[in-house]
């Protein structure tokens, strides 16, 4: 092998008294080789994995959806669903494929005794994790930009493509929607439709601490855009103390501040939106006193604990896999798949503490990551010796 012929050649020159001094100039190459060696070896192993998982999505995925896959035109289900659905399962199945690189690559390694050469040339195991801990970081890094950034916008095209083409699970109605526009402001819509984008039955109350100080009535409402709202058929009451001031009109174009999307929530909507988007709008939300935001905060929180897993899984991979076992690689690949789908499901499993009110998102999402941190410290202290 490559490798281990080089780490030969800098064993042998080490044997000889008259070359001593070039022993810097043959190590400086030697290491830069060895790191590029780990991080190709690790980034193509996970781009492989990606690639295969992706095309064992996209067959099962189009049986499932084949009658829409027949209907729909083939342009719409190739740019707007397939090409926006494959990023999202890349980012999902990150640290699953991230965990199964590492421990295939390794494993491979450490069977053809290449990890023994790299110890035995004087690498520590701490310097063996660098090229690793790289690699992880591109891993990382293209991961949260992928589900901060990227996806979020080609959610939206996949979520319509599915609304019409397989099952429609917008939420377009709401009934006796109550939310706080700002402080000492409350609104209530008895029903709303989103379709023609028109309430019925709107009310605004406006408080100083416990006294009401005006209430605007509505007959209907429409909603023009960016927060601005027409009212039909108003009336508006003052009070000042004991004294009410009565006024009506016939139309009112007002800036509420409030859009549909505030309080009409559908499935997967917390996907559609950027992190500062979503960051933005949990704010908004706990301002107004909406209780339904849950899966936001969730989706927020995943984001930066999926990208920390990158590395966890990378450090607990390394550490299992770089000891040559009886058998081959088959049981570090099996110990592999057992622990990364244990993660996953952990995360999942941990998500639900949040729904269910018991914990917040972020000590949800992170519980999983606490735990694995401490098995990637014995295992990585355990390899090292």
């Amino acid at each position: 092998m490559e490798l281990e012929d080089n780490i030969k050649d800098v064993q042998a020159t080490e044997n000889t008294p008259e070359q001593k001094p070039k022993e810097k100039n043959l190590r400086k190459p030697l290491v830069k080789k060895f790191d590029w060696y780990i991080i190709k070896n690790f980034l193509g192993t996970y781009i492989f994995a990606i690639l295969l998982l992706l095309a064992i999505v996209i067959m099962f995925d189009i049986n499932e959806k084949l009658d829409a896959v027949l209907t729909a035109p083939l342009k719409a289900t190739v740019f707007q669903y397939f090409m926006n659905f494959l990023p999202f399962v890349m980012s999902q199945f990150s640290p699953l494929f991230t965990f199964i690189a590492v421990i295939f690559f390794t494993s491979r390694l450490a069977d053809r005794s290449e990890i023994i050469a790299m110890l035995s040339s004087g690498i520590s195991f701490r310097r063996l994790l660098i090229p690793y801990m790289v690699s992880a970081s591109v891993i990382a890094a293209s991961s949260y930009v992928l589900s901060a950034y990227i996806i979020p916008p080609a959610t939206v095209q996949r979520i319509a493509y599915t609304n019409r083409w397989v099952k429609n699970k917008a939420v377009v109605y709401g009934d006796n929607i109550q939310l706080q526009v700002k402080d000492g402001v409350m609104a209530y819509i008895s029903r709303y439709d989103n379709i023609s984008k028109s309430g019925f039955r709107f009310s605004l109350d406006q408080y100083d601490g416990k006294s009401l100080k005006s209430k605007l009535t509505a007959d209907n409402i429409h909603y023009e855009e960016n927060g601005r709202w027409r009212l039909n058929s108003w009336t508006l009451r003052m009070f000042d103390g004991l004294k009410e001031t009565l006024t009506k009109g016939t139309t009112m174009d007002t800036l509420l501040g409030i859009e549909p999307r505030d309080f009409l929530i559908s499935k997967n909507d917390e996907q559609t939106l950027t992190t500062p988007e979503l960051k933005e709008y949990i704010d908004r939300q706990h301002a107004r006193g909406v209780a339904n935001i849950k899966n936001f905060e969730i989706e927020y929180e995943k984001r930066f604990a999926m990208t920390a897993a990158a590395f966890i899984l990378t450090i607990i991979g390394m550490s299992l896999s770089s000891r040559k076992v009886r058998g081959g690689m088959g049981l570090n690949i099996g110990i592999g798949l057992l622990l990364s789908f244990s993660y996953i499901l952990f995360m999942t499993v941990t998500s639900t503490f949040c729904v269910s009110g018991y914990t917040s998102a972020r000590v949800a999402m992170w519980i999983p990551n606490i735990l694995y941190t401490i098995i990637a410290i014995f295992l990585y202290l355990r390899a090292a010796r």
